[in-house]
């Protein structure tokens, strides 16, 4: 799994807050451009969010499911966006000595086209991507 991680200066529970709220997703995934609706058990297991990806007018419509949860802790989610496949992402939190969070999340294409490319490629897209994604969320959990 390609992974990255980030220390946020909030506790744990605010950033799992963040995560916790579906509708927030657009706003600090990169690549997720609209939600279209949240499944009111979000973030149990199964629950889903329903999402965009992409830019209008070449928009793909898919969704992203919680595959596990521990509140607070981690989130393991399965991203869809079909034809491109689905992609398993876990969350971890875990507090750190000043108070913060470090934030670990790791990606990895389980199906799909993207799944065909060895993991050390796949890490040449997902890392950078990601780290991005880190500091949106970052910003999100600073300024909620």
């Amino acid at each position: 799994m390609s992974t990255v991680e980030i220390e946020i200066p909030s506790p744990p529970e605010q950033v799992y807050a963040v995560l916790a709220d579906g509708w927030t997703y657009a706003g600090w995934v990169v690549g997720a451009t609209h939600i279209r609706d949240v499944d009111e058990h979000w973030p149990e297991v199964g629950s889903r969010i329903h999402h965009s990806v992409g830019a209008w007018p070449l928009q793909l419509q898919d969704e992203t499911r919680v595959r596990s949860v521990k509140p607070g802790t981690s989130l393991d989610l399965d991203a869809k966006a079909w034809p491109f496949g689905v992609a398993h992402v876990r969350f971890e939190l875990s507090p750190t000595p000043n108070g913060g969070t470090r934030v670990t999340m790791a990606e990895k294409a389980v199906s799909g086209p993207g799944a065909l490319l060895p993991e050390a490629a796949q890490a040449l897209f997902l890392a950078p991507r990601n780290t991005e994604t880190l500091k949106r969320l970052a910003d999100v959990v600073a300024h909620r």
